[in-house]
């Protein structure tokens, strides 16, 4: 469908400004819910202002950046507007960073404020004096004690703060997300505001929902759904720091006057999520791959085998990004209601095509119908047609990133033209079919996708050599059943000496998130490497598989 249009004088296309003028019109409807803690769409609206007021008083303003350091709750949805209101940029943190990890990144992206939960205080007083640049630490209550007495408190703020008054924002502005990167080290994914808004409304086409040409006719498009009560009500099982939770789960609900619903839990509970579904009335649930999706078909399983079975009468879709979706469990799903199981296929720096799956559909896993405008690059730059032998990378064109924040080289990289189109290529490779879907068959490079992480071999090997008895390691990914995949080191120590596996572990845990740690450790006398120097991932990868069978 043709790119909606926009008439600049009935309405500014950045986030703050649509969400304004939803909270204007269904100012008593349910935009945020996590748990039981229910927040409408004025108090959204009031208390991002009021919020917005204590940021631009630190001085913040147009493009200043801001992390969120923050596990899923209506306070990221709230802090995340009101730094829109400001005109400023949101950093997406992830909340199981440690020390080094958390300086780069609030270093790299240039942030001058930063909001985090109070079990992270001890973590904030650690990092805060490595960075002068931040303005303001506001912290935000949930039961803990705070270690860190610097901070501004969330909740004083709400109370302290007048509304600000609403401005004029520039849609050119940048809306970046913070993604792992081919190289390892975090990296700012940028869009203009503007241009990403008419992405995710495109996508809201896309998947059946009633988004006019003319974006400027969007308010009577929600008038409309006042009538029937025809809002999406999103639960949002993954987490908010990534791209799939925050653009599926919270992105497209609120753009339509809807409804994002989380748990404030860190660890999936399938169970709390069916519940949220059926007392909240969800339609829409939001995943990644199997690592949630099994678990939330055994726990509908087992409520039907205990006699209390969950009321999920009212999904009508489950949408997953990212990772695998394989079609046995997709099948299970729809045993227990006839739905619309997505599985969308893309990265941060952008789509690249789409499975729909329902009763009348079977399902297949990693096999997807490529969006418009995306193309299969052969190695030797071929534009690869339908049934070619050749396998490529995957480009997409439409909605392509301006660039990686302070990465010109890497940016030039991923982000190039063919035949005078713009694309992006994250590093996907895949096999164009003779129908004109394609197989997905991964990252070109290494990257270990584990539970919808991304996990980098080179960052944990670095972490593992930091000990003195290893001499040399190699990680790689290996087939789990659980998480998808599962990290394995192969390690060899200095002199061969032995080390403790579990102490060694523990050890790495000071430099890398805990689910970056291997799970595993395979001794060797020698990691084998290329004549170079260069890593041998094959050998690594075909070492493991024996060791581990």
């Amino acid at each position: 469908w043709s790119k909606p249009r926009l008439k600049e004088k009935k309405m500014n296309l950045d986030f703050a400004s649509v969400w304004e003028m939803v909270s204007d019109l269904v100012p008593e409807n349910d935009a945020l819910i996590c748990g039981e803690d229910i927040v409408t769409w004025k108090e959204y609206d009031d208390s991002a202002s009021k919020i917005a007021s204590a940021l631009s008083e630190a001085g913040l303003g147009a493009n200043s950046k801001a992390g969120l350091y923050l596990n899923n709750s209506n306070e990221y949805l709230i802090a995340q507007y009101a730094i829109f209101k400001v005109g400023g940029i949101p950093i997406n943190v992830n909340y199981r960073y440690v020390e080094e990890e958390l300086i780069y990144l609030l270093e790299n992206s240039d942030a001058e404020a930063v909001f985090y939960h109070a079990c992270y205080s001890a973590r904030i007083k650690e990092i805060s004096g490595s960075l002068p640049n931040i303005k303001a630490w506001i912290e935000v209550s949930d039961g803990t004690e705070s270690k860190f007495d610097q901070s501004l408190k969330y909740e004083e703020l709400l109370n302290q703060y007048p509304s600000m008054k609403r401005i004029h924002r520039d849609p050119e502005t940048v809306y970046m997300l913070y993604t792992g990167g081919t190289t390892g080290m975090p990296k700012g994914v940028m869009y203009k505001q503007g241009e990403f808004l008419v992405y995710l409304f495109r996508t809201l086409k896309a998947m059946g929902y009633d988004v006019p040409e003319d974006l400027s006719d969007l308010k009577s498009r929600i008038e409309a759904s006042k009538s029937t009560n025809a809002f999406i009500r999103s639960v949002v099982g993954c987490p908010l720091m990534h791209g799939t939770g925050m653009w599926l789960g919270a992105f497209l609900p609120l753009l339509l006057g809807g409804t994002a619903i989380t748990t404030s839990n860190l660890g999936f509970d399938p169970d709390q999520l069916w519940a949220q579904v059926q007392n909240k009335k969800a339609t829409n649930i939001v995943i990644v791959g199997d690592a949630f999706a099994k678990p939330m078909l055994d726990a509908l399983n087992r409520g039907v085998s205990d006699g209390n079975a969950y009321d999920i009468s009212s999904v009508q879709v489950i949408i997953s990004s990212g990772v695998m979706w394989s079609a046995e469990v997709k099948q299970g799903l729809l045993e227990h209601h006839d739905m619309k199981l997505m599985d969308t296929m893309g990265s941060t720096e952008g789509g690249m095509g789409a499975s729909v799956t329902t009763r009348d559909n079977p399902p297949a896993t990693a096999k997807f119908a490529l969006n418009p405008g995306v193309i299969v690059l052969a190695d030797d730059g071929e534009i690869l047609s339908p049934g070619s032998e050749k396998i490529g990378l995957i480009g997409t064109s439409g909605l392509v990133p301006v660039g990686y924040y302070k990465d010109e080289k890497k940016s030039a990289e991923t982000f190039r033209e063919v035949d005078g189109v713009r694309y992006s290529f994250p590093g996907d490779y895949a096999k164009l079919e003779v129908d004109g879907t394609i197989t997905l068959l991964g990252r070109g490079s290494n990257c270990i996708n584990s539970a919808g992480e991304k996990i980098y071999p080179e960052e944990v090997e670095e972490a593992l050599k930091k000990d003195a008895l290893v001499f040399d390691c190699l990680v790689v990914g290996m087939p789990d059943k659980k998480f998808g995949q599962k990290i394995v080191a192969v390690v060899s120590t200095v002199d061969n000496q032995q080390i403790n596996e579990s102490e060694l572990i523990e050890n790495t845990r000071k430099s890398i998130a805990g689910y970056k740690l291997p799970k595993t450790i395979l001794f060797t006398d020698e990691v084998q490497r290329a004549p170079n120097g260069k890593a041998n991932y094959k050998w690594a990868k075909t070492f493991a598989e024996e060791q581990l069978t």
